[in-house]
């Protein structure tokens, strides 16, 4: 067994790895660029090596700098996490070549199915089922409007290297096939080094299940079960769960012995993962194979008490698999949402930046620990309060994993691990994915990969989710307030006949969209807990919430209920369930007062092109005086390894452009103004 490992990776996933090494006693070295001097991986390592500036191409894909690290350091074998080089044929290659072991499969395998093009062509020599496309590289954006023509749209345009959802664009015209195909050799290269590019037709409505698979260097290969990853936006994975509530026992057992027939044919050692385009009638599609450890992996951990990380590692050493197929368990269900730093509320765009706050659920399971009986709550992350979310790499904050008896159980210990997930400082989807877990056709386990698309298409607001009860906020907010008012009227030295006196009859305003506001009478009394009615509903609440806290765990009416609640100036906001309120509470008065207060509109800002997000203006596509029309390209924003185009939504004359190429942008920072 190595005694020290070099993790060639960053984040969550790096930490990851050392929570294994840690356990089964081997050293550990990070490796980390400017941009993370102070990350978690650095701390946690036992030791760190820094290797370049920020930009992922001058540091974690530069293969030179991680082989002169494990040299220097002495690690015996390096792993290489997700992204990055983790699928990189030549880095594997010239990490055997140095004598360094690659905790993955071999290069050849990587070759074989690493490299989408490749896989697809294994496939179809070994007589399995895909999707039909073209598999060659594609050379011009004139050629590949050719090629989806031919195929006939819609079309999927993917980027050979690709992984993560970065360099895909689906493509429903000739307009859409140009730029997309464009796209997606600039992320392609910036993001893996390799431009390459192909087509194959878009499947609509399908699912997107896959199989965990594990070899080793004796020719045992063996498959973990099936994790469902159907909830996307725009291909990137949202929730996973494991198992899928979709598919068969029978459909279970042959996907698994075709994953493990495909691995066997590349001599796969390692975890790796078959991924499968299935049907509504249950038939299935080989779509590609990721020759790494995946981002959901901690799902197939959950119901199968084995770390696969672990594994990985035993399995480069040389070790033999310690288990059958046969002896694979399948115990419970599991399901992770993935929290990013991005914002729901403004069309999902990235949102970096300082973490002033961030408060994890807390956890009942642990990476790298046996499963506890019942199941419970693990968050794998590699950020920490105070650290920095920075604009150069990927937006992922925390993966939030919990175990249940069985798919209902882990739908409500998740609603409640959202809830209690406190994160300021940045935006994040924590109110989304909690939407998501309350959709009736989620519940039901009836979706495909357009769900997200299909049910919120029009974008995502507060105001959209279906909250069960949603008075309970405006109760909650009560009795807040009313904690607030009994702090006051302690405070020592009140003059006598003047001390703060404490009703019980009040109204709740909660805020609306352009003033208009809702008035809510309630009554709120305290006896033991606080009691609060709205309306004729009575809502008994006792909970731990403190002065300055943001999370809030009690009972109402004898239910257990975990929310947010903060105040803000004369507002309390509170988030329960996906639902935000922003409500005041005052006197019959003050409400009937508030309600003829004029409105203060936002400033007219139609005549700019604001930044939706902080990220680095690569391209201004327009001059002062240029006419341009709707839909025209204006302005490229890059951020976290994605590519935003900027176009114009009405046709108009260019005044001025206020921003410069390589400048860094502000979220709503104008960038051009027109006449």
């Amino acid at each position: 067994m190595f005694t020290k490992i070099l993790i060639a990776n960053r984040g969550e996933i790096a930490c990851r790895v050392i929570a294994t090494a840690k356990k089964m006693g081997i050293k550990t070295v990070a490796v980390y660029s400017d941009a993370d001097r102070e990350a978690r991986h650095v701390e946690l390592a036992d030791e760190a090596v820094f290797i370049g500036p920020a930009p992922s191409r001058e540091s974690y894909l530069v293969a030179d700098k991680i082989i002169a690290a494990c040299q220097h350091t002495g690690a015996q074998a390096v792993h290489p996490g997700y992204g990055f080089l983790s699928e990189n044929e030549d880095f594997a290659r010239r990490v055997e070549e140095e004598g360094i072991v690659f905790i993955g499969p071999k290069h050849y395998s990587i070759a074989a199915m690493g490299d989408k093009i490749a896989s697809k062509k294994l496939a179809l020599q070994a007589k399995v089922n895909t999707i039909p496309g073209y598999n060659d590289v594609i050379e011009t954006p004139e050629q590949a409007v050719t090629i989806a023509r031919d195929i006939g749209y819609p079309v999927m345009i993917k980027a050979s290297a690709g992984g993560g959802g970065k360099g895909l664009r689906v493509a429903f015209n000739d307009k859409e096939a140009h730029e997309g195909f464009a796209s997606c050799r600039n992320e392609a290269r910036n993001s893996f080094g390799d431009d390459r590019v192909f087509i194959e037709k878009f499947v609509e409505s399908p699912r997107h299940i896959e199989i965990q698979v594990l070899g080793d260097a004796h020719g045992n290969v063996v498959y973990l079960h099936e994790r469902e990853c159907s909830i996307q936006r725009r291909h990137q994975k949202v929730i996973e769960e494991a198992p899928s509530p979709f598919i068969s026992e029978a459909t279970r057992k042959a996907m698994g012995e075709q994953a493990v027939a495909l691995a066997k044919a590349v001599k796969y050692q390692s975890a790796g993962t078959v991924e499968f385009v299935v049907g509504s009638d249950q038939s299935f599609y080989f779509l590609e194979m990721n020759t790494r450890l995946q981002v959901e992996h901690p799902v197939t951990e959950s119901i199968t008490g084995i770390d696969l990380v672990e594994q990985m590692i035993r399995v480069a050493a040389g070790e033999t698999l310690p288990f059958t197929q046969a002896q694979i368990p399948l115990k419970g269900w599991a399901i992770e949402c993935r929290i990013n730093a991005e914002d729901p509320f403004r069309g999902f765009l990235p949102s970096t930046g300082r973490l002033v706050r961030y408060l994890p659920p807390p956890q009942t399971m642990q990476a790298a620990q046996p499963m506890p009986e019942g199941g419970g709550v693990r968050v794998d992350t590699g950020v920490y309060e105070g650290g920095e979310i920075p604009m150069f790499y990927d937006s992922m904050i925390a993966k939030l994993i919990v175990h249940g008896a069985d798919r209902n159980d882990a739908i409500a210990k998740m609603r409640e691990a959202l809830n209690g997930f406190v994160i300021r400082g940045v935006s994040s989807n924590i109110p989304f994915q909690a939407a998501l877990l309350a959709h009736p056709k989620f519940v039901a386990g009836d979706f495909n990969t357009g769900f997200i698309a299909e049910h919120y298409g029009h974008g995502f607001r507060a105001e959209d989710v279906a909250h069960d009860d949603p008075d309970f906020l405006v109760a909650l907010a009560a009795a807040v307030y009313r904690r607030y008012r009994d702090r006051a009227a302690g405070i020592s030295g009140q003059m006598a006949g003047h001390g703060v006196r404490i009703g019980s009859d009040f109204v709740c305003v909660v805020k609306g969209e352009g003033g208009q506001h809702r008035h809510v009478p309630i009554t709120v009394t305290v006896d033991g807990g606080t009691r609060v009615m709205v309306g004729d509903q009575l809502y008994a609440l006792s909970n731990d919430w403190s002065f300055g806290g943001i999370r809030a765990v009690g009972r109402c009416n004898g239910k257990p209920f975990t929310a947010q609640v903060e105040r803000q100036g004369l507002w309390y906001r509170v988030d329960h369930n996906g639902r935000r309120i922003d409500a005041m509470v005052m006197s019959a008065r003050a409400s009937e007062l508030l309600r003829v207060m004029p409105f203060k509109p936002p400033a007219d800002m139609s005549k700019f092109l604001l930044s939706p997000m902080p990220g680095l203006l690569v391209d201004v596509a327009v001059k002062p005086g240029q006419a341009v029309q709707a839909g025209e390209r204006l302005a490229v924003i890059e951020a976290m390894k994605m590519e935003n185009i900027l176009t114009a939504t009405q046709d108009g004359v260019v005044k001025d452009v206020m921003a410069a190429k390589g400048e860094s942008l502000a979220v709503d920072q104008p960038i051009v103004s027109f006449q």
